[in-house]
């Protein structure tokens, strides 16, 4: 897996960037231009470190996993337009967890998240990923209206999850990359399968995912 390999969006014109410190700045300014989310999922907007939080976060331990993917989508004007953050290998090579996907507000119904979506998907593909996973509030209909739209399907509930100032049930969603079934997934993950397996994480990895907002 190419470190320098990142989704192909220039159809889009936009362009692909990993995120790092050296960003935080653009993207705190980010998230607070764009707050729908923090309010709708945390309770609040978002907090001052929100970015170094994002860019620095870590895994529950013992949940392995590959690479940790911060990626930023600048326009012409070298304005950050969209984000999304992508756990690959999680628990399980070929599953890669979608922890954040953020577009912002004033894109919002022009098909762009769809189309930002499915460059993720295709370069996840390219680099081995077999399924995509993503863990969204149940309240959050709007994005889990947008994740059903793309192809994703519920595979476990989980109750009572702390996120900032409130506590959610949360959706656990799945889609394959390549030809394959549900149970073949739940085979390979049996974390996600009905019956608690191994205690739950108070924080699902990486975030929660949402769209097109998050």
């Amino acid at each position: 897996m190419s470190p320098t390999v990142l989704p192909q969006v220039a159809s889009m014109a936009l362009r692909a960037r990993e995120i790092t410190l050296a960003d935080e700045a653009a993207l705190q300014c980010f998230f607070v231009a764009n707050p729908d989310y923090f309010h709708i999922v945390h309770g609040s907007a978002p907090q001052p470190d929100e970015a170094r939080d994002e860019i620095q976060d870590s895994l529950p331990a013992g949940w392995s996993f590959t690479r940790k993917w911060k990626i930023g989508f600048f326009d012409a004007r070298d304005e950050l337009v969209a984000f999304s953050s992508i756990v690959s290998d999680l628990m399980v090579v070929g599953v890669w967890h979608i922890g954040l996907f953020m577009v912002a507000t004033a894109r919002q119904g022009s098909g762009i998240a769809r189309q930002l979506h499915r460059a993720l998907q295709d370069w996840a593909g390219q680099q081995g990923a077999r399924w995509l996973r993503l863990v969204v509030v149940e309240d959050n209909l709007r994005a889990r209206a947008f994740w059903s739209g793309c192809g994703y399907v519920l595979v476990r509930r989980r109750d009572d999850i702390e996120m900032g100032l409130l506590r959610h049930r949360v959706h656990i969603m799945v889609k394959p990359v390549v030809q394959a079934g549900l149970a073949d997934y739940l085979e390979l993950m049996p974390y996600d399968r009905s019956e608690p397996a191994e205690p739950v994480a108070t924080t699902p990895p990486s975030g929660v995912a949402g769209a097109p907002g998050r």
